[in-house]
This record gives C-alpha cells, sequence and structure tokens, in this order.
C-alpha cells in the first residue's frame, strides 16, 4: 500500500505530491522485481556518448526500456543490434525525474545462447580433461614461412583480408587455400578434413583456420569436437582467427595461436620478416651507437697518454720510491758512519792497548831483554844460566854482549 495511507480515513479525498506516488511505485516495483530475466527483440538501440548501451526491448503486445552500463560490456560476446532477439537479466528501477521505469540490465545474451553456452563449457571442460588446451602442446611458428594453408571461405572476408595485408606488406608468402563452409550442417567435418588434408599433403608450414565475424551459432563449427581434436593433432602450427576479438571458440584455446582477427593473423604470419628487418636495423644503430661510445672512451683514454701526463704519471708513480729511497740512503749512510765511528774508537783503543804491551814500551823505562847467546832464548831468571855462559843483552837502543861471571840466587835479594 501506498506510504501514509494507514493514517488517512479516506485515501480517496488525499493530495499526494508527485514525488510521493513515484517513490511509492519504485518500491513496489523494485521490491515485486528484484532480478528477473525477460526475452524480447531489441529496437531503437542507441550507444550513448558515455559507453551505455539504451534501447528497448519489445514483443508482439508491449516495449520495455533497458540500459546497459558500460562496465558491463565487456562481458557481451556480440554486438546488440536492432532485431535481434535477447535474454536481458538484471532488475526493474524507476527514474523518478522521469517517471518513467526501465531495465538495468546486468547480462545480456542471445535468445538461445544460454543453452548454447552451457552446452560449450560443458564440451570446454571434457576437451580440457583430455589435454588439448595444454599449453605445452604449443607448437612455435616458423620464423619465416614461404607458404601458408589458409582454411575458410573462398568468397568470405576473411581471405580477402588476409590477402590484403599481406600484399600490404609484400611478404612475399604463397597462399594455398583450402575452401570450406564456415557455417551451417557440416561445416565442421569440412573443416577438420581440411586441416587434416593440410597436413597429409604439406601444404603449408603454417595453417589459418579462421571466418569473419558472426552470431554464436555461426561461429559454432569452430567450436566442435571435430575441429579441436583436427587442431590438436596437427603437426603444422595452426593460427585461430575466428570472428572479431570478442569472439572465442574452442579453436582458439586448442590453436597454437589465436588472433583475433583473420587480418591479425596475416600480421602475425608475415611480421617475422619485418620483424628481422626492424631488428637488423636496430642492431645497426645500437652497433654504431657502441662503437661511437668506445671510440670516444679510447680518445678519452689516449689523451690520459701524452708525453706531458705521462711524465706526470711517471712522477707520481716514482715519487714514493724516490722519497724511500732517499730515506734509505740517509739511514745508511748515518748507520755506516756511527758503525765506522764504532769500529775507528774500538781500533783506537786495540793500538793503544797493542801500544802499551809493547816490549819496546818496557825496555823505554830502562828494562832490557836477556837472552842466552848460544840459543836465543829468553832467560827470566838468574838460574836459567851459568858463570862463563854469554848472554845478548838487549837495550831499548841497541845490545850488549855479557859473560856470566857470577849467579845470585833470587832470595838473596
Amino acid at each position: 500500500m501506498f506510504q501514509g495511507m494507514a493514517n488517512v480515513e479516506n485515501p480517496a479525498q488525499r493530495i499526494y505530491r508527485v514525488s510521493e506516488i513515484t517513490s511509492n511505485i519504485k518500491l513496489l516495483l523494485e521490491s515485486s522485481f528484484p532480478y528477473i530475466r525477460v526475452e524480447g527483440e531489441i529496437s531503437n538501440f542507441r550507444p550513448s556518448s558515455t559507453g551505455h548501451y539504451y534501447f528497448t526491448l519489445k514483443d508482439s503486445d508491449a516495449v520495455l526500456s533497458a540500459v546497459l552500463f558500460r562496465n558491463r560490456i565487456p562481458q557481451l560476446t556480440f554486438k546488440p543490434q536492432d532485431g535481434m532477439r535477447v535474454v536481458a537479466s538484471g532488475q526493474i528501477s524507476v527514474y523518478p525525474q522521469r517517471g518513467s521505469y526501465q531495465l538495468i540490465c546486468e547480462t545480456l545474451e542471445r535468445s538461445g545462447e544460454g543453452d548454447i553456452l552451457a552446452m560449450l563449457e560443458e564440451r570446454k571442460r571434457k576437451l580440457a580433461a583430455e589435454g588439448l588446451f595444454d599449453s605445452s602442446r604449443k607448437k612455435p611458428l616458423p620464423l619465416f614461412p614461404r607458404r601458408i594453408a589458409v582454411v575458410t571461405s573462398p568468397t568470405g572476408a576473411a581471405i580477402r583480408d588476409i590477402l590484403q595485408v599481406l600484399r600490404r606488406r609484400n611478404a612475399g608468402i604463397d597462399i594455398v587455400i583450402l575452401p570450406t563452409p564456415v557455417q551451417g550442417e557440416g561445416a565442421d567435418l569440412s573443416i577438420a578434413a581440411q586441416i587434416q588434408r593440410a597436413n597429409l599433403f604439406r601444404l603449408g608450414e603454417v595453417i589459418i583456420v579462421g571466418r569473419g565475424g558472426g552470431s554464436l551459432e555461426d561461429l559454432l563449427p569452430f567450436s566442435s569436437e571435430a575441429v579441436v581434436r583436427a587442431i590438436a593433432a596437427s603437426e603444422i602450427p595452426v593460427i585461430s582467427a575466428v570472428g572479431h576479438e570478442i569472439d572465442t571458440s574452442l579453436a582458439d584455446l586448442a590453436a597454437d595461436i589465436r588472433a583475433p582477427t583473420p587480418s591479425a593473423a596475416a600480421e602475425i604470419v608475415s611480421k617475422g620478416r619485418e620483424e628481422l628487418l626492424h631488428r637488423v636495423v636496430s642492431l645497426k644503430e645500437s652497433l654504431m651507437q657502441e662503437m661511437d661510445h668506445r671510440i670516444e672512451k679510447i680518445r678519452v683514454l689516449l689523451r690520459q697518454f701524452s708525453p706531458e701526463n705521462m711524465e706526470r704519471l711517471m712522477k707520481n708513480i716514482l715519487q714514493p720510491y724516490y722519497f724511500r729511497l732517499d730515506d734509505a740512503k740517509e739511514r745508511f749512510i748515518l748507520e755506516f758512519r756511527k758503525k765506522l765511528d764504532d769500529y775507528k774508537h774500538r781500533l783506537e783503543l786495540a793500538s793503544t792497548q797493542l801500544h802499551a804491551s809493547s816490549p819496546y814500551e818496557v825496555l823505554k823505562k830502562g828494562y832490557s831483554i836477556v837472552r842466552a847467546k848460544s840459543s836465543g832464548q829468553i832467560l827470566r831468571s838468574a838460574e836459567s844460566t851459568s858463570p862463563g855462559e854469554t848472554l845478548s843483552i838487549q837495550f831499548y837502543q841497541g845490545a850488549a854482549d855479557a859473560t856470566v861471571e857470577k849467579i845470585i840466587p833470587t832470595q838473596n835479594f
């Protein structure tokens, strides 16, 4: 019931404000339809400048305004268009300023897509469990493929886009077109057969499998088990280029490389030559810069080896050794002089002692040296001679011979 109605005895006589009526309607609608799914046909589709999608859903009897805010748009698997039948999920909301209600969409899927998506999810889990999507199975592309096998419709936009890109790049790559229907009954078996044929006869170094954009149903052949298994079993690297960038098929998961569009696939297979040329040019520039840098470093180093710098450098290196040599020389001379003075002093002492001990110094004092004339032996006592023996007496100056007349014993002195 309307707010405030319980306090009025006769509701029919009450006057409501517009905001009260709108507020009560908003409360009733939003509480009654917190989350709903609505099926209908899109009409009056108009993207806004802010990025939101505004449109109406209609059937034969009524229309319903709807909006899909831009934060939900990346989750779409298709581009909404007028006349497209869809299932919109969200909640009913009232816009008080206009007095209108609309469906705030959280998800938008094409009518019947729910069942298809559930089927594809189940198939994806099954094939993933078999390892057909494992990264370890992915094969690298050859750097310079000379021949490309393209499995697609010969009259579709995909082959035109591929040829246009290769002509623009002048890639010099041969194209082998393996024609096949890309939608409808039996298309999947034909696509798988052409992939197998390309491997059997080695019709290319890379296989591009793809088509232009389309609805989820249109792209179903590229999510079939037959195509996925043919791609996984291919000995030749496979690029999957199915639909537009927002479209994802199971072929994308099984392929060695997924290209967002057929044009992108052509760019991938031809980028090797461009990339190599770019790398050669880049390496040349890097090499020249490195050579210039090193030459400049060498020039700076050579400036340090000019005669003046070398002389100054040698002085700086040898100067400490010169100082050490001068110090050592001074210490050597000082120590040598000290030793020389010491030896000189000791020599003088020894000379004095030797001179004092000389017999001549004793003779100088009045003593004499007595020898037996016959033997020349020095006599130290009177008992060493006998009367009549000739003695030779050495004085400080001169000498004399004498004959012993008498022996006087020591005790008589």
